[in-house]
């Protein structure tokens, strides 16, 4: 007799971790989990659980649909995503390519488009693929593995909550960008995208396998249980999590200014953070395009995209997007190793500090760590 094989699946009750988790990843933006997570239990708990499949075990007949929100993550939390958007989308690019999905998956692993996907596979009762395009949130539609790659948005749909249907077919990533970032911004903000919609074997050479599983483990470890299963105090959880994922614990501090505006379909700011407990003395500043993206301690580079920056609740770990950072907010400041696709060179140019002005050189942040003195996690557990 055969062995009888299981298909893991996402169910109502895994979501609140994956949503954790992905908004560690997410670096303040990707949209809101919480918003997101309420969505994809709602739809679970009516349609049933979620089947997730392995990027590996996509077969090359398979037609893969990333599917998330675009705009200000500022937007995302005041116009909640209508759920017809998500079916809306599905149909128009079915249409647009005369071709029927197989399966759904986030284009990043951020906050609330980890949770978009989930949601629409289980609207669509379709499996959604345990990976990404990004290992993490970007800002800009180009920023994916697809277009490291050398593979074009293909066949791009935008759909909002009026009915409206977008379908373009930029000549490449950065003009998929332009376009899609217009049209989004008079759609009121926000909208539901699709793109970078290509079969099994493209996804197999692309995506970054994984980061549903690994945005679960971050969100069991912050609900404090480490991957040992052993219960952690609230003030354990930062820096179990920084062991766990290599990551550098770069500050501690009060948030003591904080400038932030919509401006031309993003949330951009900047947070002023004054040191507490081992940093007092020392000041830190965020620089944000939707994700945190430059960290600088006392006016030195502390981390850079394309690697992680993630703000985290002093007290809790609980991660802190770019829109809900408040004014005296005690946070914790942590940066993890990006994946090496992004560590090349078109990795750099695409995402790199170049790319969104910042007159810095990319350091891997754990060579910045080494250099500056920074806490590492071994330094920690002495």
């Amino acid at each position: 007799m055969s062995a009888v094989v299981t298909t893991p699946v996402i169910t109502e009750a895994d979501i609140d971790e994956i949503a954790l988790g992905a908004a560690v990843l997410g670096t303040g933006g990707g949209g809101d989990p919480h918003v997101g997570s309420l969505i994809a239990k709602r739809l679970i708990r009516l349609h049933g659980p979620v089947p997730l499949i392995a990027v590996d075990d996509l077969s090359d007949d398979d037609f893969v649909i990333p599917i998330g929100g675009i705009g200000a993550p500022s937007v995302s939390v005041e116009r909640i995503q209508a759920e017809s958007e998500l079916l809306a989308a599905l149909h128009a690019i079915e249409r647009a390519v005369a071709r029927k999905a197989t399966a759904v998956m986030p284009i990043e692993v951020g906050g609330g488009n980890s949770m978009i996907p989930i949601a629409a596979a289980a609207l669509a009762g379709l499996p959604v693929v345990d990976g990404d395009a990004m290992g993490r949130a970007f800002p800009e539609a180009q920023m994916v593995t697809f277009h490291l790659a050398g593979y074009g948005p293909g066949t791009t749909v935008l759909v909002d909550h009026h009915g409206n249907e977008v379908v373009s077919r930029p000549i490449d990533g950065g003009w998929s960008e332009r376009i899609a970032r217009a049209v989004t911004v008079e759609m009121g903000g926000g909208a539901t995208m699709i793109d970078y919609a290509y079969g099994g074997d493209v996804v197999r050479e692309c995506a970054i396998p994984g980061t549903l599983g690994l945005a679960q483990r971050i969100g069991r470890i912050l609900r404090g249980r480490d991957a040992a299963g052993r219960e952690l105090r609230d003030d354990e959880r930062i820096d179990a999590l920084c062991a766990d994922l290599d990551a550098v614990r770069l500050f501690d501090g009060k948030v003591a200014d904080l400038q932030r505006a919509v401006d031309g379909g993003f949330t951009r700011g900047a947070a002023e953070l004054v040191g507490v407990g081992v940093d007092r003395g020392s000041a830190f500043r965020l620089d944000f395009q939707n994700e945190m993206l430059l960290g600088r301690r006392d006016g030195v580079l502390a981390a850079v995209t394309p690697d992680l920056i993630a703000v985290l609740d002093l007290a809790t770990g609980m991660p802190i997007t770019t829109e809900s950072l408040r004014y005296g907010a005690r946070v914790a400041v942590i940066a993890i190793p990006c994946h090496d696709k992004w560590r090349t060179p078109i990795g750099l140019e695409t995402a790199g500090p170049a790319h969104f002005g910042y007159d810095v050189e990319w350091v891997p942040v754990e060579g910045i760590a080494q250099r500056s003195g920074a806490r590492t996690t071994d330094e920690e557990a002495a």
